[in-house]
């Protein structure tokens, strides 16, 4: 009887292990799933994009990219919120989603408070451009002209609660200034009518406006950013420019859901470093005008609170809201 028990013991303990191990052979023949919250061939889609093509060796299943889009990132971030979590279905966003709605909406169906940070893979910095019929040529310029103007100065946004919307509401609050909001419904249409001189501010992210910029279409008076970007070196900061505390990063993180284990975490992380660390990578990433970073869990979650908390002030001031 006695042995018989040992046996069982035995065979029982083996069956287990088979049966995790089968398990894990099938996690690992699974893709992960990067979740991207927006439309797909935007910067927010192309960076993922980059990385997603260098996780073969710690993903054999391969990793996806799924877009997602709707409610100003909401949707997409809500299927991630409520997956499983085992790290195989992670959220590749802006901050909309991560730092920003929630100051935004009056309600979310998910808590960005529950995230659990991974990395963040890189930042673009957002550059103040106007209309090259605006008889300006740089921020001193620019800021008295709307005070000559006042009520005539128009301002483009991606949209209502938009980061560039945001950046425009924290220049003014700097300034002094007011200018008039003119919401569009994204990038392109928005940089269409600041070219044909419909608008006369956009603050916009740099990778999509440098081109117009090099092209004369647009001009470009300063960078949000503690330091000029390698990509447009000829163009200031705001702080060169006489105008401190004008920072405001369009950045691009990973987040897991709620309860996904330290461990996976870190593992992802790493993987995600080692690529953004590769030539090739930093080269297409430099392209996009952005700068690469990997940053760890913790450094991911100090970042993503501060921004929550500055952009959650300017929401405030600027009496921005959306239903």
């Amino acid at each position: 009887m006695k042995k018989y028990l040992v046996f069982r013991r035995t065979t029982l303990a083996a069956l287990v292990a088979l049966g995790l191990a089968h398990a894990v052979s099938a996690q690992q023949r699974e893709p992960m799933r990067l979740v991207v919250p927006f439309p797909a061939g935007g910067t927010a889609d192309i960076l993922p994009r980059i990385v997603a093509d260098k996780l073969r060796t710690a993903f054999p299943g391969g990793v996806i990219v799924d877009n997602r889009p709707g409610a100003g990132g909401n949707i997409g971030a809500d299927a991630v919120f409520r997956a499983k979590a085992d790290g195989m279905t992670l959220l590749a966003s802006p901050p909309g989603p991560i730092a920003i709605n929630q100051s935004l909406y009056p309600k979310l169906s998910f808590d960005p408070a529950h995230w659990v940070p991974v990395t963040v893979l890189a930042s673009v910095p957002n550059v103040l451009a106007v209309s090259p019929t605006l008889p300006v040529k740089n921020v001193k310029e620019l800021i008295a002209y709307i005070k000559a103007h006042p009520g005539k100065v128009t301002f483009a946004s991606q949209g209502n609660g938009t980061t560039s919307h945001l950046a425009a509401s924290l220049f003014m609050s700097l300034s002094g200034t007011d200018m008039v909001h003119v919401p569009y419904k994204g990038t392109a249409p928005a940089l269409v009518d600041l070219m044909g001189g419909t608008v006369d501010v956009f603050f916009d992210n740099l990778s999509s406006s440098m081109t117009q910029h090099r092209a004369g279409k647009i001009r470009l008076l300063a960078v949000a950013d503690g330091h000029r970007s390698p990509a447009l070196p000829d163009v200031p900061t705001f702080a060169e420019a006489g105008l401190a505390g004008m920072n405001s990063v369009t950045w691009f993180a990973v987040m897991a859901p709620p309860a996904t284990p330290d461990s996976v975490v870190r593992a992802t992380q790493k993987a995600m470093a080692d690529a953004l660390a590769l030539p090739d990578v930093k080269h297409k990433f430099a392209e996009q005008g952005a700068e690469p970073h990997g940053w760890s869990p913790e450094e991911t979650a100090r970042f993503v609170h501060a921004e929550a908390d500055k952009w959650g002030k300017v929401v405030k001031a600027a009496k921005v809201t959306i239903e």
